[in-house]
């Protein structure tokens, strides 16, 4: 899979649509290729839109000289796939849909991008006031275990938990849509390129020198405004219980 075996990626996708979905109702070429951000590993992510099929799948496989993901749906089933998208607040569907190439359409794709343009530009669910308060208790108690935390093995897992915390509370609490992987740091990035740096600096010197400083004043800004660490007093369960 050298790049000098590769095809263009548009007329790659184009070629696979036509070998393998060539009764398709619509097909869409999204991801790192289409965004310029592609590396010699990157993948195609292709979206199919096929009224015959059942059911969704998802399929991975080599053609082409590329590296393809295709995403199959009818034309009810990515409905399913944007309602559950934004009830995690990651909008990978609709993400894909809303940005990718068009390389066939029976006239459906312009109605499916609307409604992947209506969805990330309403944003996530906002959090409630009980939820707030859940992820601050989490979130203090990953912190209080990485300050204590003297074995350099767990620390460095016990970092990465707390980044991924931290990540989601200051986008959610925000109304942002979040991420997973490296799209933890494009969703900040997306949102706030200067605290973006913050958070990459304060876990980048973490990981390191094991200097956890940085990583600290970090977390307690971000939970200042909605009443700093939780640990006293914080109960989950508790009025269910004595029902």
């Amino acid at each position: 899979m050298e790049d000098f075996k590769r095809l263009n990626p548009i007329e790659a996708a184009q070629q696979f649509i036509f070998k393998h979905f060539p009764n398709c109702q619509g097909a869409l070429l999204a991801g790192s290729v289409i965004r310029g951000e592609a590396t010699k590993t990157s993948d195609l992510d292709i979206v199919v839109f096929d009224k015959t099929l059942s059911s969704p799948y998802r399929e991975s496989l080599i053609d082409f000289g590329w590296a393809i993901e295709v995403f199959v749906h009818n034309l009810t089933s990515y409905k399913h796939f944007f309602e559950s998208d934004y009830e995690r607040a990651r909008p990978s569907m609709p993400r894909m849909v809303l940005e990718g190439i068009i390389l066939k359409d029976d006239r459906i794709i312009e109605s499916i991008k609307k409604e992947a343009k209506e969805i990330l530009e309403q944003g996530p669910k906002k959090w409630s006031d009980e939820t707030i308060k859940t992820k601050r208790y989490f979130i203090t108690d990953a912190l209080d275990d990485l300050i204590g935390c003297t074995n350099r093995a767990e620390e460095i897992f016990i970092a990465n938990t707390l980044a991924e915390l931290v990540s989601e509370f200051y986008l959610r609490t925000n109304l942002q849509w979040i991420g997973a992987s490296k799209w933890i740091v494009r969703s900040l990035k997306q949102y706030d390129q200067k605290f973006a740096d913050h958070f990459v600096d304060a876990f980048d010197v973490l990981y390191k020198t094991g200097d956890k400083n940085k990583v600290v004043l970090l977390v307690n800004k971000v939970l200042e405004p909605y009443g700093g660490q939780l640990f006293d007093g914080f109960s989950l369960g508790k009025n269910q219980a004595e029902l």
